[in-house]
């Protein structure tokens, strides 16, 4: 006797729903068919069909690794590549359904607040963020907040916020005044200052300076500034005229470069004015982006009324984030690369990183027809020139023969008062080897014969010839 039998009555018409993903695939329609590229197509296309589209048009972008205009991490383990494909579909804000990977933000601000000395590292408050604007954003409204408070007798009436910082910020300070309706106090660059300096910072302060922002690491050149000097300029204003004015400590970059290898530099929580400080963990923290971070010493920094408590998905879940939803995959890589290097790991890394930055800077300047700004002895990144009897060609010719090679440096002028200098820029990476680096020389060393051969600089128009913006 047969073990199965099929049904003697045919079965009723059914409507079948399948997945689009799962439809068959016209083996022909490649060779006929291009989908619209400006609005969705009719129809679904064979899944390697929709592959090799895309990766065919992205092979058109630059080479991540030899860009050397980013501060952002080009290069992570392939192993933190599969934690983060394992986490891709997890709502970081989602910490009831998360919890483990709610604790894993928890323990990275916990390292960072010791990182960088906070008094009490188990009573620094901090969160992720999806980078280091979202961060200065936070620590501006912050400052704004507390400010408001101690003047509400004058605010909103009479009195307008204003906040200090120098003309080098990155922009998302300009955008957070302009959001926030901030008075945007610049501290421009004068001769061969190129960043804030203390006097000047203190100068532009009064009674209405929500705080001031200190940059450790410089965007234009790599060069910090000097947070323990404009913190005792703060300290002496206060008591001229009594007025306590917070600092923030913008360390995108630095703070997670100075801890490792200049450890004698005081720039943190161990200067008690530094209320709050934001880093960026795709930068030097070493994970791709996006991911930042920003801490306050103590409660009594971040307002109360800033933080939101959502009942979300069955949970009582507090939040001070701009952002809701957002991959927790950043977040947990941040926490294997702590885990993976350790402070001995960060030390070796940074350390290097800023070798292969010092020993390229040196190999420039030899060649002669380059001044150098910086050497890379800060943040692992050195701001460049012509020489001063260097006419046949500019910093901008430079820029774009490099680009025909491969490699992406920057050229760009200064903002005031210097909008007279142009500048190549270098940013050196974890990942970027002393091997890459002599590939680099190696395309420099090939390209100036040429332009030492020009008649004049090619382009006139420098806003047009600018191949960066920060």
């Amino acid at each position: 006797m047969a073990l199965h039998k099929g049904h003697a009555e045919p079965e009723p018409d059914r409507h079948l729903s399948l997945n689009p993903f799962y439809g068959l695939a016209n083996p022909v329609s490649g060779m006929t068919e291009a989908p619209p590229v400006h609005r969705l197509p009719d129809g679904p296309v064979p899944p390697m069909s929709a592959y090799q589209l895309v990766h065919d048009e992205l092979m058109l972008d630059g080479n991540s690794r030899l860009n050397l205009a980013t501060f952002v991490t080009t290069w992570m383990e392939p192993q933190a590549g599969v934690l983060m494909a394992e986490c891709r579909d997890k709502n970081m804000i989602d910490k009831d359904e998360y919890p483990r990977t709610a604790e894993l933000e928890r323990r990275c601000v916990a390292m960072l607040a010791d990182l960088w000395n906070a008094p009490d590292p188990s009573a620094a408050v901090g969160c992720s963020t999806t980078g280091s604007s979202e961060a200065g954003m936070l620590a501006g409204m912050a400052l704004k907040r507390r400010w408001a408070k101690r003047n509400a007798d004058r605010y909103p009436g009479s009195a307008r916020p204003n906040l200090v910082m120098g003309v080098n910020v990155q922009v998302c300070w300009e955008k957070f005044c302009n959001f926030w309706e901030v008075e945007a106090r610049l501290v421009p660059m004068e001769g061969d200052r190129f960043h804030m300096d203390a006097e000047s910072a203190a100068a532009l302060c009064d009674e209405n300076t929500i705080g001031v922002v200190a940059v450790l690491g410089s965007t234009f050149d790599g060069s910090y500034e000097p947070v323990a000097e404009i913190c005792a300029a703060l300290d002496a204003l206060q008591e001229r005229t009594g007025l306590d004015i917070p600092v923030h400590v913008d360390g995108a970059s630095g703070a997670m470069v100075a801890p490792f290898v200049d450890e004698e530099l005081v720039w943190d929580f161990r200067l008690p004015r530094v209320s709050s400080i934001n880093t960026s963990g795709h930068k030097y923290g070493l994970v791709y982006p996006g991911v930042g971070w920003a801490l306050w010493r103590s409660p009594a920094e971040l307002p109360e009324e800033l933080v939101f408590r959502v009942n979300y998905l069955g949970g009582d879940m507090p939040t001070f984030a701009l952002n809701f939803s957002r991959p927790g995959a950043q977040v947990v890589a941040q926490y294997y690369t702590f885990l993976r290097l350790g402070r001995e790991g960060y030390r070796a890394v940074q350390q290097t990183t800023r070798d292969v930055a010092r020993g390229l800077a040196e190999r420039i300047e030899a060649m002669g027809d380059f001044h150098l700004l910086t050497y890379g002895d800060q943040l692992p990144v050195f701001a460049f020139t012509t020489a001063p009897d260097v006419s046949r060609f500019d910093v901008f010719d430079v820029s774009r023969r490099l680009r025909e090679r491969g490699w992406l440096v920057p050229a760009y002028t200064f903002p005031a008062n210097r909008e007279d200098l142009s500048v190549l820029r270098v940013v050196c990476r974890n990942g970027f080897s002393a091997d890459l680096a002599d590939l680099f020389i190696g395309d420099m060393n090939r390209v100036l014969p040429e332009l030492r051969r020009q008649s004049a600089p090619s382009v006139d128009n420098k806003a047009a010839a600018t191949s960066f913006h920060h």
